[in-house]
């Protein structure tokens, strides 16, 4: 019933979402102003939605530009639907144009299809058709919209100050069947504070690196620009070495004096920072090789020694697993450095229940003082829910009856607008057979994903939110 009820709006569906998809909404600090909260993108994503709702008779209430909602529904009782329009940096190596979706005869190509525009315009539409049927609505639905997901979550810390926490809800922004469980995390950067300066002449000076946009991703480029005293070709040679003997691509030129080097890697969603190539982390590992001046050495020392592979925090000494939600993982997404200001690591750290979050990172400091010092930017406590909640229960029937399948629930690395709400769980929109390519180049879903995930999401609301609890 639900699926021949989807089929009927597919083609306004994708038509909806290839116009999401073609708003190129990265956070631009650089751009951001009181109407731009996050920069004009993210704006204009969340303007998106306000434009769809009106002309399918919602009612909207915008927080501030950051966030905002789209309302139906009756009740006492809020259910949240919370997605985001903001999505992270294109990155390089797409087969077409990210922010101009492609449709094929199978498929959506775009960033954001995943992650999480697409599973946001399944949610809606499941809305959206009820709506149309004229159901006879038990719960208020808020379907909550972030544009600051992917970054520092301004969004949904903006809005809660003023808004309704929903009762109950989901976030279509993970995988099926469910997800009733997420790591705390935190994002922190070690920040080098000595000044250090070379006694002797070195071989080589590190005069500036890059690599990474976010914290979230494991960064696929690295860069570095090196002024060698002595023995250039030496440095070439060796270099060239190590990307064979890493089976890494990459590249090295000479400017104006300077040597010029670059990694490739591969980017994948920092929670599970062990599936990418930490293009950065290999770079540092390369560095740390040369006779570098002392400012330099001090700092890709730390990450060689104290980050480079090892993607559990074992050579931190913050290890950690539990059976509710496995182990802890650090994911290395930006780091830079330059001989005037020295260097920093922005480290995102994802961890079970049991950790404790303010003596480890008390530990850490004290560790590696006085060089460095650790700065503490966001942090989220771990959050869980019952798997045998009665909620959880409908929602997992509804997977179940459109599927078949019978996969219980877990738990993830990743962090969700899920852990907003006290009961509230991640629900799809990524199947078992889905690519994942969240965060990576030729982000897709496929036209059967996006029509099956519909099609869950309505038997799902209508059996929380119609039918009743």
């Amino acid at each position: 019933m639900w699926r021949e009820k989807v089929a009927q709006y597919e083609d306004k569906m994708i038509e909806d979402l290839t116009g999401l998809l073609n708003i190129r909404s990265v956070r631009d600090d650089s751009l951001a102003d009181a109407e731009h909260p996050v920069g004009p993108g993210p704006r204009a994503a969340l303007d998106y939605m306000y434009e769809l709702a009106k002309r399918d008779g919602f009612n909207t209430h915008d927080v501030d530009h950051i966030a905002g909602r789209i309302e139906a529904g009756k009740g006492d009782e809020i259910f949240g639907i919370l997605g985001h329009v903001d999505v992270v940096p294109e990155g390089s190596g797409w087969d077409t144009d990210p922010f101009n979706a492609t449709v094929t005869e199978d498929r959506i190509i775009a960033r954001g299809t995943l992650d999480d525009k697409g599973p946001t315009i399944a949610a809606y539409y499941a809305v959206k058709i009820l709506e149309d049927m004229k159901v006879d609505w038990k719960k208020r639905i808020h379907i909550i919209i972030g544009t600051d997901e992917e970054s520092e979550w301004k969004c949904t810390d903006r809005y809660f100050e003023t808004e309704p926490m929903p009762d109950l809800g989901i976030a279509p922004d993970a995988d099926f069947p469910l997800i009733h469980g997420e790591k705390g995390f935190s994002s922190f950067d070690i920040i080098q504070v000595s000044d250090e300066e070379s006694e002797t002449t070195p071989e080589v000076v590190l005069k500036a690196l890059k690599s990474g946009e976010r914290y979230n991703m494991v960064p696929d480029h690295a860069e570095a620009q090196l002024v060698v005293n002595e023995q250039m070709a030496f440095v070439i040679q060796s270099f060239e070495g190590f990307l064979k003997e890493h089976n890494l691509e990459g590249k090295h030129y000479v400017d104006n004096g300077q040597l010029k080097i670059e990694v490739e890697g591969k980017s994948v969603h920092g929670m599970e920072p062990f599936k990418g190539i930490n293009a950065g982390l290999y770079l540092i590992h390369f560095l740390n090789s040369l006779d570098l001046d002392k400012k330099s050495k001090t700092f890709v020392q730390l990450g060689d020694e104290k980050l480079f592979d090892s993607h559990f925090g074992e050579k931190l000494g913050v290890q950690m697993e539990t059976p509710e939600l496995g182990r802890l993982t650090t994911n290395i997404g930006i780091i830079s450095y330059t001989d005037v200001d020295g260097g920093v690591y922005g480290v995102n750290l994802r961890y079970p229940n049991g950790f404790e979050f303010d003596n480890e990172i008390e530990k850490l400091s004290n560790a590696i003082a006085p060089q460095f010092e650790v700065e503490v930017t966001k942090h989220q406590v771990p959050h869980y829910v019952d798997k045998n909640d009665p909620f959880v229960q409908k929602l997992l029937q509804a997977y179940r009856n459109q599927t078949g399948d019978m996969t219980e629930p877990y738990t993830i690395g990743g962090g969700t607008y899920a852990r907003t709400m006290e009961k509230g769980v991640a629900f799809g929109a990524m199947f078992k057979d889905s690519e994942d390519l969240m965060h990576q180049k030729n982000e897709y879903i496929t036209k059967k994903q996006l029509f099956d995930a519909t099609a869950i999401y309505l038997e799902a609301i209508h059996s929380v939110c119609v039918e009743g609890e």
